[in-house]
């Protein structure tokens, strides 16, 4: 028999009981069903899809029986690779089929995946689930390796989602609404003024500035281990948990560092998944890189405690009217029981918020609260035996009833104001109006509480005793005063008047008001002329102070009504109106009077010449050497500049003044010392004293004021027992009327006016005060005067009396105006050595010999003329005055009207 002919030996276990077992274990095939009939064999193959026998070597296909393809029984190694079972016989294959038809298509998919069926174990899978070989329940029932996997992976998920949250997220900055305070301001006496100014009541504290037995409080009671845990405490949420079912006290889940991020990172308290794993993340990152005093610090400062405080600071002011750094460690731990929630726990109630939290209910939670962060202090080594046994005995330690919120009524805000101003305008960038808005500062100013009361009864008493909102015309309606109260030494503002009321009335009348000086201008024009001189005839222009001469205050010049102004060297001055005519206060004519005299009774005409003579350029620096501001002055182009067109501050008046009273040394006012920001000085004021004229000079105004004040129109500020010297003001149209007088301790100026602020924007103006408090006419001399003599009484009780310094001489006598030295004399000296011609040496008077004006001329007064001009101080009512004669004489007056001028009009100015 040929080799492909020749039976193969069977294998021991060939035969029908190894066909039966192969039967029982062999596994479905892929497509889920059996073959009907039992195999057919394989002639000499090796397998029942693709032989190698010679039939396949002769080129034919492949034979292919009823196992073959996805219902039969497919073989892909033949037997000689170990891959198919040699034939088990009909009954085996009919088994099969049998055990096939009862599992359905859906049993048979399952075993074909290495299910419970009999057959090969499937290929090893990752997740053996459903589990391969198990019957009912058990198959279902996960192995203790798929669940120990399964926890592994979760557990590892959340590290790597932990690890890439961490990574992601920054530490964002401290958002400003966290950092907003309050802004702290303290009288000249360093005691708190007001706490108000920034967005919340807060003043933030350093570390140092905390005390510790706060500290101590604040752990025990909220996170026991603050100072070892890494910003998350999973122990204290668990016990937190637990204690909250047991219904006992219980500090927070949320650690320190949590609350702070909360509080001030994060800005808001919302309560969504995504900001819990957001606040987890940035605590964690937190108690890695931020050192914990900064944290401790940064959750006291932002914390809210009640009563509209926000950090310790507030509260303690709040709760027991002391610093943060006075409170005792029972005070500290009532403090650290608020945080748990300050509207149960504030034990004077909060009904407004909660109708369960009454006096009572909150009274027993606090005291409860209380008690029990001792004993949490004492557990946790925090508090000796001793010591929690002392506070225990002493009791709660029951906090001050709540104030009202402190309000920017009254002067307060007018003060709270100007020292803001002060700061930003003076700290060099450091203090800006964004900053302030922050708050935070510790603001110490110069304002005196007594003498601020006392400025403001001063003007309540004139109110109360002179207005009548009724009286016909409304004529004492929109009436406002201004006042300042300046310490001449080194200039600091030691009270202010701003108005009624800051919450009613929101401009500050002792700052910048619109209102005109008047008369009060007119020292400043005597300081010009003794300070730079009265020019020459032959002055020119580029001489600086070359050809003039020093003016005394016995100078003499023309104190006429309607007086004729002319320049320096006799031309006589024209607008665009033509010559000007300056009047005097009700239309007086004074004749040839000095400068002492025309002060005392406040004659326009000789200071308007006065100014002229010396230059009104000079005048404008005299004013800015004595404290003036360049904005607030007017223009100097017309003589009316020296009788008070500008507008200055009632506060910068004062400041003025105090430098004649400091004997011509002046300082800038100011009104705050020094400004403190979280411990540290961001603004400290230096006195800078500038010598702005000799002492000469500011001796000699003083001691003309003092005139003014002893038989002039300022009698009435006259000090019982002191010197006083001041002047009076009074603007054109009687729209505003001033005060201004000093001692040598202390410098007031007061100003009354008429203003409709009411009215829109566009018709805001200053209004007439005729028939104003039932006078014709309102004066310097009236409310004002009284108002300052009021104040001062009570300002100066106490004070020593101190005098004004003896004034040297100073200066010529020149004359001015038309005013002429009355006898112009020639003197006749011979010569030692006879001379066939004698030369006469002729004395130069101290002015030109020219015609003297006066509203009555004298037989004596040479060249007397009472010519008219185009226009009588003012551009209301002033009109066309007679013409001079051609040729004047002696005997020729030359009267004309020159018109009924209203005293001083647009640009005739003031009188007084």
């Amino acid at each position: 028999m040929s080799e492909h002919r020749r039976k193969p030996p069977q294998s021991p276990g060939d035969g029908r009981a190894a066909a039966r077992r192969g039967a029982q274990q062999q596994p479905p095939p892929p497509g889920g069903r059996r073959a009907a009939g039992p195999p057919r064999p394989q002639p000499h193959g090796t397998g029942s899809g693709q032989g190698h026998g010679p039939r396949q070597g002769m080129g034919q296909p492949p034979r292919q029986d009823a196992g073959a393809g996805t219902g039969g029984r497919a073989s892909t190694g033949g037997r000689a690779r170990g891959a198919e079972p040699p034939y088990q016989g009909r009954a085996a294959a009919r088994r099969a089929a049998q055990s096939s038809q009862k599992g359905g298509r859906r049993r048979s998919a399952t075993d074909a995946q290495g299910g419970r069926g009999g057959g090969q174990p499937p290929k090893k899978r990752i997740v053996d689930y459903p589990r391969w070989g198990k019957d009912g329940w058990r198959r279902w029932m996960p192995s203790w390796k798929l669940v120990s996997g399964l926890c592994l992976f979760f557990f590892g998920s959340l590290v790597a989602v932990a690890g890439v949250g961490y990574a992601m997220v920054g530490i964002p900055k401290e958002s400003d609404i966290a950092k907003a305070q309050n802004n702290v301001y303290f009288w000249d006496n360093d005691q708190e003024m007001v706490a108000t100014g920034g967005e919340v009541n807060r003043q933030n504290l350093g570390y140092s500035e905390i005390p510790k037995e706060m500290r101590f409080a604040v752990m025990s009671a909220e996170n026991k281990t603050f100072e070892t845990d890494s910003g998350v405490d999973p122990m204290g949420i668990a016990r937190a948990l637990v204690n909250m079912a047991k219904g006992g006290e219980t500090q927070g889940g949320s650690t320190i560092t949590q609350q702070y991020v909360k509080n001030a990172r994060l800005g808001d308290q919302s309560q969504t998944v995504t900001r819990k794993f957001k606040e987890l993340f940035i605590s964690v990152k937190v108690g890695a890189t931020v050192d914990k005093k900064e944290i401790m610090a940064g959750y006291l400062n932002s914390s809210y405690f009640g009563r509209r405080s926000y950090g310790l600071q507030a509260a303690a002011r709040s709760y027991y009217g002391v610093d943060a750094v006075e409170l005792n460690p029972s005070q500290c731990v009532f403090l650290a029981s608020l945080l748990k929630g300050a509207t149960y726990y504030d034990p004077y109630g909060n009904t407004d918020i909660d109708s369960s939290a009454t006096a009572e209910a909150n009274t027993k939670r606090a005291t409860d609260r209380w008690a029990w962060i001792l004993d949490q202090e004492l557990q946790d080594g925090r508090m000796t035996k001793a010591e929690h046994d002392k506070w225990i005995a002493k009791g709660f330690p029951k906090p001050l009833k709540p104030q009202n919120d402190a309000q920017l009524g009254g002067q307060i805000g007018y003060l709270v104001g100007l020292a803001n101003k002060t700061v930003i305008n003076n700290s060099n960038g450091k203090i800006t109006q964004e900053k302030l808005q922050l708050g935070g500062y510790r603001i110490y100013t110069t304002f005196n509480k007594k003498k601020v009361e006392q400025l403001e009864d001063a003007v309540k008493k004139v109110r109360k005793k002179n207005e009548n909102l009724k009286r016909a015309g409304g004529v004492d309606k929109h009436v406002q005063f201004g006042g300042a109260s300046v310490d001449p030494k080194d200039g600091k503002i030691v009270a202010i008047y701003g108005g009624v009321n800051a919450t009613q009335h929101f401009t500050n009348n002792a700052d910048e008001t619109g209102a005109g000086v008047g008369s009060t201008f007119k020292p400043f024009v005597l300081a010009a002329g003794m300070t730079y001189g009265k020019r020459n005839a032959d002055w020119t222009e580029g001489d600086d102070l070359q050809d003039r001469t020093i003016v005394s205050p016995k100078s003499i010049y023309n104190g006429k009504n309607k007086l004729k102004i002319k320049y320096y060297d006799g031309r006589v001055w024209e607008g665009k109106e033509g010559q000007w005519l300056q009047t005097n206060d009700d239309n007086e004519s004074y004749g040839n009077v000095t400068l002492r005299e025309a002060m005392r009774v406040s004659a326009n005409s000789p200071y308007v010449q006065l100014g002229m003579d010396v230059g009104t350029d000079k005048v404008k620096e005299a004013a800015l050497k004595a404290g003036l501001l360049e904005g607030s002055l007017a223009t100097t182009n017309s003589p009316t500049f020296s009788i008070g067109t500008s507008t200055p501050s009632a506060i910068r008046m004062a400041d003025a003044y105090s430098t004649f009273a400091n004997r011509g040394k002046q300082n800038d006012p100011y009104s705050v010392r020094k400004a403190v920001h979280e411990g540290v000085n961001v603004y400290e004021h230096k006195s800078a004293p500038k010598q702005a004229f000799p002492r000469a000079v500011a001796d000699n105004v003083t001691d003309v004021l003092r005139t003014v004040v002893q038989s002039g129109t300022g009698t009435s500020a006259q000090l019982p027992g002191r010197e006083v010297a001041g002047k009076t003001g009074t603007t054109d149209g009687n729209k505003s009327a001033w005060f201004v007088g000093y001692t040598p301790q202390l410098t007031t100026s007061i100003v009354m006016f008429r203003f409709n602020d009411d009215a829109k924007a566009k018709d805001r103006k200053f209004l007439e005060m005729y028939g104003t408090y039932g006078k014709d006419k309102i004066h310097g001399a009236s409310f004002p005067a009284e108002i300052w003599h009021d104040y001062m009484v009570d300002a100066m009780k106490g004070k020593p009396v101190q005098s004004f310094p003896t004034p040297e001489p100073l200066g010529k006598v020149v004359y001015g105006g038309g005013a002429a030295s009355p006898t112009p004399s020639v003197s006749v000296t011979p010569s030692e050595t006879p001379s066939s011609t004698p030369t006469p040496t002729v004395s130069r008077p101290q002015a030109p010999p020219t015609p003297t004006e006066s509203g009555d001329c004298k037989p004596w007064q040479w060249g007397c003329q009472d010519g008219g001009g185009s226009n009588d101080g003012g551009t209301t009512d002033g009109g066309t005055g007679g013409t001079p004669s051609s040729t004047p004489s002696p005997s020729t007056t030359g009267k004309g009207n020159g018109g009924n001028g209203n005293n001083g009009g647009l640009l005739g100015g003031p009188g007084s």
